[in-house]
């Protein structure tokens, strides 16, 4: 079974993005989508760390090293790009400011909770951190992961198991093997990557999957 790397799921991704969003992008694979900007349309990227404007990550040893994204990794900026505070940035998003923004996941539950900073464990991440905000602030919310875990475990699931960043607040999830909304009724295919079959995806989530929509 052929599935989509990564940066295809990233590409994929950004040809939903409207243009003139201002967009939030998490660490991760969603560091990825910057790099991708449908032909005639205008995507704003945004760091929570402060700027306003970034571009794809540059070449290796290429990169300014005070040029940053709140994953610690080097981007570039483009032209008009702003700099700003870290809390000035976060009034960005609190405010509604920010028109979508896009996330990885340990989890995503049929009702749209998301888990993505910590399996509880002792020694895992103590804090949930920006994320919080995010997903209560921007006005929609794109997940971005791998379909299954490492172990072949769902990540789509019927109830997370994991402590959660947010209730009810994911509208989209795209995956190496389909694009799928979080719907009143759970979650609902709205496309399969090319080469899967709906049972392919339906044996690897864990809540009952919808078709799509004829």
């Amino acid at each position: 079974m052929t599935v989509r790397t990564r940066e295809e799921m990233a590409q994929r991704l950004a040809l939903d993005i409207p243009n003139g969003s201002y967009v939030n992008l998490g660490i991760g694979i969603p560091e990825l989508v910057a790099r991708f900007v449908p032909e005639g349309r205008t995507l704003i990227y945004h760091t929570e760390n402060g700027l306003l404007g970034m571009g794809p990550s540059p070449e290796e040893d290429a990169g300014d090293p005070e040029l940053i994204n709140a994953g610690k990794r080097h981007v570039t900026a483009i032209p008009g790009a702003a700099y700003f505070h870290h809390a000035d940035s976060f009034a960005m998003i609190r405010g509604g400011h920010i028109d979508l923004c896009v996330l990885g996941a340990m989890q995503v539950s049929q009702h749209g909770d998301l888990a993505n900073w910590s399996t509880g464990e002792p020694g895992a991440i103590p804090a949930v951190g920006g994320a919080m905000d995010l997903v209560a602030g921007v006005k929609k919310v794109y997940v971005i992961t791998q379909h299954c875990t490492k172990d072949g475990e769902p990540k789509l699931v019927e109830r997370c198991t994991y402590p959660l960043t947010g209730r009810g607040v994911i509208d989209r999830i795209y995956t190496d093997l389909a694009v799928i909304d979080v719907t009143p009724g759970g979650f609902r295919l709205v496309e399969l990557s090319p080469g899967i079959e709906f049972d392919d995806v339906q044996q690897r989530t864990g809540a009952k999957l919808l078709p799509i929509h004829e």
